[in-house]
């Protein structure tokens, strides 16, 4: 191999490398907006944002850091539902703002796992509020509990001077996914309003900045990102290297690769078809025995059962023992299996869509 082609490979190797090493070096930001009232996935809570504004609330997002509250936004509530489970101890600006007055609101702080079902139906004076976490805390005194039962406390409070912290060991407490539960929303209205306080709602947290902050944090532009990192001149360095070498040439890197005949894949193409005969001729019953037999089978297999189909009572009550979750959604979907009327493409979708909800549950 001459040397110029050698060095030309290097160079690509160079850049190969220099991109896979970003990609696992990049930090994992997956979940950074679960909690956000600008996120309309189920965890996160754009639906009681709505809820707030459609009631009249004085209630804005936060898209500073913490320490830019300034006195005129006193007294003030200010909501932290956190991507990560935080401790309770607040640092000293926290700390020295709610002496104030004010009032800290943090859903999703750290607790132990304890022996209580994973789904619980909570009594409040707003009704029945739906917990799905076994996580408790047993440190709180009993007068400060508002919210818990005999494993702990979900939600409680602790006063500092003349404010006071709320804490809630779910995050999840009036996420999207509960907007069939009413009773969550006002709950969590009712614990940020009791003071009518102005209502911050801390979007800092979940990456959304105010425009004059990104400017400040130097991440105006896409530009001014890369220019701040170290991988920024040796990409350039890189760059001109290869560039050189390929116009010295002025060829490709090696002989041209003539171009496979792409293969039709005949499984794919007669899935296709069959899926569009059925849906033309309204045969959603086939769809849903076919369906429900494969995914009852996948569920005995995560439960440590066989492969041979249990009875509809048997199931439930291995379901009830291995999750701990109530055995409705199951029985549901189980039932709807046996119904041999045609059903709608819509109701067809929602049954998928609970069987999604079942494998969820099974794998948490």
């Amino acid at each position: 191999m001459k040397r110029s082609n050698r060095l030309a490979w290097m160079g690509a190797i160079a850049i190969a490398a220099l991109v896979l090493l970003s990609l696992i070096a990049a930090p994992n930001n997956t979940k950074i907006t679960v909690g956000s009232t600008y996120n309309r996935a189920p965890d996160g809570y754009g639906a009681w944002y709505n809820f707030m504004q459609k009631q009249g609330v004085s209630i804005q997002r936060w898209q500073k850091p913490f320490s830019e509250i300034q006195p005129q936004n006193n007294p003030a509530t200010f909501l932290q539902v956190s991507t990560y489970p935080r401790g309770t101890s607040l640092d000293i600006q926290e700390r020295e703002w709610v002496e104030k007055g004010n009032t800290l609101v943090i859903l999703g702080v750290e607790g132990r796992v304890t022996e209580a079902d994973f789904s619980t139906l909570q009594k409040s004076p707003q009704g029945d509020i739906k917990i799905e976490t076994r996580r408790r805390d047993k440190k709180a005194k009993q007068k400060q509990i508002d919210l818990g039962d005999r494993f702990g406390a979900i939600v409680w409070q602790e006063t500092y001077k003349q404010g006071k912290v709320i804490f809630s060991t779910t995050p999840y407490l009036a996420a999207n996914a509960y907007q069939d539960n009413l009773s969550n929303f006002k709950y969590l209205a009712d614990l940020v309003n009791k003071n009518s306080n102005t209502i911050l709602v801390d979007e800092y947290i979940h990456g959304y900045k105010d425009a004059d902050v990104r400017e400040k944090e130097s991440e105006g532009d896409l530009s001014s990102f890369f220019a701040k990192t170290p991988l920024f001149p040796i990409s350039i360095q890189i760059g001109i290297l290869l560039l050189t070498l390929i116009w010295a040439q002025n060829r490709r890197f090696g002989k041209p690769v003539t171009l496979d005949t792409q293969v039709t894949d005949n499984s794919e193409a007669y899935i296709q078809a069959l899926a569009l005969v059925l849906q033309k001729a309204d045969t959603t019953d086939f769809v849903i025995d076919m369906v429900g037999k494969q995914e009852q089978l996948q569920l005995q297999k995560a439960l440590g059962l066989g492969q041979i189909p249990l009875e509809h009572q048997a199931l439930l009550n291995v379901w009830v023992e291995k999750t701990g979750a109530s055995a409705a959604d199951l029985d549901a979907v189980l039932k709807l299996r046996s119904h041999k009327q045609p059903m709608s493409e819509q109701e067809l979708l929602s049954w998928l869509g609970k069987w999604r909800t079942i494998r969820l549950i099974r794998n948490s």
